[in-house]
């Protein structure tokens, strides 16, 4: 679980209380969280979702940067490379296959027990963000979330590489503010 000070600061990066969240995966030069690292199932009683992230990017800076360049067009130039470079299709493949054996093994039996009763334990065979598919791209974010938190993925790297920085101006550091903001208010970060 998160540490009270992270859950304060992930939930004002979030806009409101982060779910299934297990740790901070990624930190910024300030030593906020940038990528938390999610449980792949969220079970409340019969209810259930399979979330398809393990790696949430929760830093609103770099989530605004990447939303750039989703809307100029990213995505379609990253699935073409794709086509196009074959080592970086295998490469892509192969960070797909880890995401995969990563959330599986976050899966208790009594987890895969229950997907399996009803019928959805063959969602949690997905890549990043989701994905069956490893020639398609989506949500960005996504990737540089599995990036900065494992590296190993190369459509991150190129969109870590892709960014003007990683990381807010110090004047721009707003979780602190949300951080003292909760302490002005009683409540222990």
């Amino acid at each position: 679980m998160l540490a009270p000070h992270d859950r304060v600061t992930v939930e004002w990066q979030l806009g409101r209380p982060p779910t299934g969240a297990l740790a901070v995966a990624h930190r910024c030069p300030y030593g906020y969280p940038q990528v938390i690292f999610t449980h792949p199932l969220h079970r409340t009683g019969s209810e259930f979702i399979v979330f398809p992230t393990l790696f949430w990017l929760s830093c609103p800076f770099l989530a605004a940067e990447v939303s750039r360049l989703e809307s100029a067009g990213a995505v379609r130039r990253f699935e073409a490379r794709l086509a196009a470079e074959p080592d970086l299709s295998s490469q892509y493949a192969a960070a797909h296959d880890a995401y995969r054996k990563e959330r599986l093994t976050l899966l208790s039996s009594e987890d895969r027990e229950f997907l399996r009763r009803v019928n959805a334990l063959d969602r949690m065979e997905t890549g990043i963000a989701g994905l069956s598919n490893p020639r398609r791209v989506k949500c960005l974010h996504s990737h540089l979330a599995h990036f900065l938190a494992r590296r190993g993925n190369p459509i991150g790297e190129a969109v870590a590489a892709g960014l003007p920085r990683l990381f807010c101006l110090p004047e721009r550091v707003g979780c602190a503010e949300a951080v003292r903001e909760k302490a002005s208010q009683g409540c222990q970060p």
